[in-house]
């Protein structure tokens, strides 16, 4: 026997997930609680082989916060979450958890079964549009990262002098307004900018500055220039 706790805060699907597996001789449910506090303390009374677990219920990332809590103390059990609509992130940061399989609230009783039983005997296959949605969001964090890290690098080698350009040019200073600012000629200013873009690999100094600000960069020299004149 399969045994399985029920964790639903809406009472008709939790009594229609009640009476549809209980129609499954290899399935016994053991519990159907309402909220992720009740599946936390039920799950460490009980002991489920597999918790039927809605990500969303007193709170909207209740049915993960009770996982993480689940898994930690009792990584024997399976959770398999129930979710509305296929977001990426829930599903996601759902198996960064360690979570056996995800289900739709609103898939057959065929797949809500055979999700359960795939997850007691460990056999959960990650379905393709499971690995697709891993596989963005891998892409997603090591893009972004790398990004970051790549353009921090380029800005920490920059001169004083291309760095105060790049401050000025992104303060909406036109070209003329930075030679008269700084007293330099406008083919010197020209050659500060042509060495900068060259070290960035872009071709205009607008396309640098959107990149800059897109990851926040400038808010995060202004933080620390500020930090360093107060010592």
């Amino acid at each position: 026997m399969i045994r399985v706790l029920i964790a639903e805060d809406m009472p008709a699907l939790l009594r229609k997930y009640k009476r549809e597996l209980e129609k499954e001789s290899e399935i016994k449910i053991i519990a159907c609680v309402q909220s992720g506090y009740e599946a936390v303390m039920q799950s460490a009374l009980l002991r489920p082989d597999v918790v039927l677990m809605d990500i969303e219920m007193e709170t909207r990332t209740a049915g993960l916060d009770a996982t993480r809590q689940i898994l930690a103390e009792l990584p024997g059990i399976k959770i398999v979450i129930l979710t509305v609509y296929e977001d990426d992130e829930s599903v996601f940061k759902a198996f960064q958890l360690g979570v056996s399989d995800y289900v739709l609230k609103s898939s057959s009783h065929e797949e809500l079964v055979t999700c359960i039983q795939d997850a007691y005997y460990g056999r959960s296959p990650i379905r393709p549009v499971i690995a697709e949605k891993i596989r963005r969001e891998f892409q997603r964090a090591k893009t972004n990262e790398q990004s970051l890290l790549y353009n921090l690098q380029i800005i920490s080698q920059l001169t004083p002098t291309e760095l105060d350009m790049l401050n000025l040019l992104n303060q909406g200073y036109s070209r003329q307004e930075i030679c008269d600012l700084r007293c330099i000629a406008p083919s010197t200013l020209k050659t500060h900018i042509h060495n900068v873009l060259h070290k960035f690999g872009k071709n205009t100094a607008t396309e640098m500055i959107d990149q800059l600000n897109a990851l926040r960069i400038f808010e995060f020299l202004n933080h620390e220039d500020k930090g360093n004149r107060k010592h």
